[in-house]
């Protein structure tokens, strides 16, 4: 980031104008802005994060309109791992797992080929105590990497990663999703298991990666297993960025999550990663986050190319904490910083 980067940018109307503002002349605003010259994906290119506040929005619909004020396209998720119902046109449940589960910084969908560029959230309901979102920066984890563990950034720009992914038919864990949910959007009840398969095989052929992503049917469902770039760099800076979710899943290892056996990370080559390379990305995350403390109304805007998220656990109800999300493609993908013809990822095929 340039020197003085403020993350997350804080963004809020003055006092003279809350009486006046409307959803509709906020969304007004944002449009102008973004065709006049892109001023808030300037912003999150430069700040990562942007925290908008006291805004009036009140539900899902608020928040859906707000979102797509920002001109970018919705994202589709291919390979849903997480159980996220619709609510309003592209919004869902931020993640539903038990508040007591942590969710550790990491880029969205980093185990997939095809990721969203920019996420929306929108806090409806904030917790007493705890449910912060952390934020931390891909940029500074790579400059940091980079300078501690030199040879493990040799070792990704190399081979890169090999991503596992395991889908049951049944979900695997609460706030999980199902075969069906992630790859069945064209199944139709009554189909054969032999058409069931072909149309879930046409939608995994839609990331597009040819012979870098692969797959083997089991007794309960199908694991995928994707050669990614972990280092992937900024379009219009060509900064490099650690696109990854290697510090939580070396979390998930910690606590014997149950999450821990639905995604299996593994060097590009097939060799195991050294699992003190996990634990000091961990560290350094741990020293370069921030916990962003919910207020009712609270919308964060990532760019997920050069910022992580996450998710603290939270006292109470399990309903005391509501967030939803809203995911976007940008114009652009992330470019290659390797030189395997893995190393460049792109936009999922239409279908």
């Amino acid at each position: 980031h340039p020197s003085n980067t403020v993350i997350p940018l804080a963004l809020r109307p003055t006092e003279d104008s809350k009486k006046s503002l409307t959803l509709d002349s906020i969304i007004s605003t944002i449009q102008t802005l973004q065709s006049r010259d892109q001023t808030f994906t300037k912003y999150l290119a430069r700040h990562g994060t942007l925290l908008f506040r006291d805004l009036p929005i009140h539900n899902a619909g608020d928040f859906s309109k707000f979102a797509h004020a920002f001109g970018y396209k919705p994202h589709e998720i291919i390979g849903i791992v997480v159980d996220r119902p619709l609510l309003a046109p592209n919004v869902a449940p931020a993640n539903e797992a038990p508040k007591e589960v942590q969710i550790y910084n990491h880029n969205e969908s980093p185990q997939v080929p095809h990721a969203p560029e920019y996420i929306f959230f929108y806090n409806q309901r904030a917790p007493a105590k705890g449910g912060e979102t952390p934020i931390s920066s891909s940029l500074e984890l790579f400059r940091r990497a980079q300078v501690e563990i030199p040879e493990f950034i040799d070792e990704l720009a190399e081979k890169g990663i090999l991503s596992r992914v395991a889908y049951d038919i049944e979900k695997q864990y609460e706030g999980g999703s199902t075969l069906r949910q992630a790859f069945g959007k064209e199944i139709q009840d009554g189909d054969s298991e032999e058409t069931k398969r072909r149309k879930i095989e046409a939608q995994i052929a839609r990331y597009g990666r040819g012979k870098h992503t692969t797959w083997e049917w089991t007794e309960t469902g199908i694991v995928l297993t994707h050669r990614l770039p972990v280092i992937r760099t900024q379009p219009g800076t060509n900064l490099p960025t650690l696109f990854t979710g290697l510090a939580s899943y070396y979390k998930r290892l910690q606590a014997n999550d149950e999450r821990k056996n639905v995604t299996h990370q593994l060097y590009g080559d097939g060799t195991p990663i050294p699992e003190k390379y996990l634990a000091h990305l961990a560290k350094i995350t741990d020293e370069i986050r921030v916990l962003h403390r919910w207020q009712e109304g609270d919308v964060l805007v990532f760019d997920n190319i050069i910022a992580q998220h996450g998710r603290e656990p939270w006292e109470g109800e399990q309903t005391d904490r509501v967030v939803l999300a809203s995911l976007f493609d940008g114009p652009f993908v992330p470019g290659a910083y390797g030189f395997g013809d893995w190393a460049q990822v792109a936009q999922a095929l239409d279908g």
